[in-house]
């Protein structure tokens, strides 16, 4: 199957749309669960096709320094080799490269860095970061792109910004794998008039889909949201529009309707294994002392297998002794949460009822102080 993308419906900027890969069809708006290195952290193929996964995330970065590229190629590509059956988009190793490794020298070339792994050193380019997704066979592969830190004055910006259109001009010449797409990375800061040259940039070289990049790295979430809608309305109707790095279910129905279609993150499945869940009401901690003898699931409503066979008791007592299912358990209901917030935008989209949907949900989904959720996310990038 070729790669293309279609809209159907439309309700002010929020888009349903379907995506088509060599490995399946995508229903958009669509989230996608993060194997970073060839898993979902604690859930198992099985369990992301029952809580209705369609796509995953795998990383480059990750799968070069561990098992290698090659192995992965040798036994038949990232899906054959975690017994995924499914789209998979690579991202290029990128925002890896600046963001875990050690030592690392930038150059117009591309980026030496040394391993988080085992400190040994390694070199990637555009070109060497289109090969490995090559081998990887990836449905959807990622330019490499630099990914500036939040807070960086605009003309340190714009010069990321700009190697990142040279790299994916080079990204663009060296894309030869036949029935894989590839999408550029719109970069900028929080800068509308970066943003905008970034896009058009992009846009003039006519990729198969465009990622908004550089978000959620410590900006206020006005700033986040603000950027979304000015690349809602920029990037064009008929090509995929993918939103890197947010999953917070308040993020997910915010920029839904600001005009994005795909969306990964981390934060799901690392909540879980902290006893974090997603609820209608926000995130409660099922670790809690509320919940020790809560005979009744986390979320009467869910359908997920979690809520549909234990009680949150039976989740607190879990966590509260250290078991290892409390992992699985809390990831899967976390996921099929996020999963199933996309299967209800996309009806209400097609139904035409989009703003009463996210009204509702908003409006009854306490957010986390955004003080709190930034002071949480530094530590959790100084703990990387």
């Amino acid at each position: 199957m070729r790669f293309g993308f279609q809209v159907n419906a439309t309700d002010g900027h929020a888009r349903v749309g379907v995506l088509n890969t060599a490995h399946g069809q995508i229903a958009t708006p669509a989230f996608m669960p993060v194997a970073t290195q060839g898993s979902v952290k604690a859930i198992a193929p099985d369990d992301l096709k029952a809580l209705g996964a369609t796509m995953l995330l795998s990383n480059t970065y990750h799968l070069m320094l561990r098992p290698g590229i090659e192995i992965v190629s040798k036994m038949g590509g990232i899906q054959d080799f975690m017994s995924w059956p499914g789209p998979v988009l690579t991202d290029s190793g990128g925002f890896q490269t600046f963001s875990l490794s050690r030592l690392k020298k930038l150059s117009e070339e591309g980026v030496t860095f040394r391993s988080h792994v085992d400190g040994s050193e390694h070199f990637l380019s555009p070109e060497i970061s289109l090969e490995y997704q090559a081998l990887l066979g990836a449905d959807i592969a990622m330019v490499l792109d630099e990914c500036p830190a939040y807070g960086l004055e605009e003309a340190q910006v714009h010069e990321s910004m700009d190697r990142t259109h040279r790299w994916a001009l080079r990204c663009k010449e060296a894309h030869r794998q036949e029935g894989q797409a590839l999408f550029a990375v719109v970069q900028g800061g929080v800068s509308p008039n970066l943003r905008l040259e970034s896009a058009s940039t992009l846009m003039s070289m006519d990729f198969d889909g465009y990622a908004v990049g550089g978000l959620s790295v410590g900006e206020p979430k006005a700033g986040m949201y603000q950027m979304t809608s000015l690349m809602g309305g920029t990037l064009p109707h008929d090509k995929p529009r993918y939103l890197m790095g947010v999953g917070s279910p308040e993020d997910l129905v915010e920029c839904v309707g600001r005009g994005m279609d795909v969306f990964d993150c981390a934060l799901p499945t690392r909540v879980a294994r902290n006893g974090g869940l997603f609820t209608y009401r926000g995130r409660v901690n099922v670790d809690s002392v509320p919940f020790r003898e809560q005979d009744k699931p986390v979320e009467e409503s869910c359908d997920c297998y979690t809520c549909q066979n234990f009680s949150a008791a039976y989740l607190h007592h879990l966590f509260k002794a250290k078991e290892l299912l409390a992992y699985r358990l809390a990831s899967i209901h976390n996921l099929r949460f996020v999963i199933r917030l996309m299967e209800e935008a996309r009806h209400a989209i097609a139904e035409g009822t989009f703003d009463a949907f996210s009204e509702r949900f908003l409006s009854g989904y306490r957010i986390a102080d955004e003080n709190v959720r930034r002071s949480q996310k530094e530590k959790w990038l100084r703990k990387r």
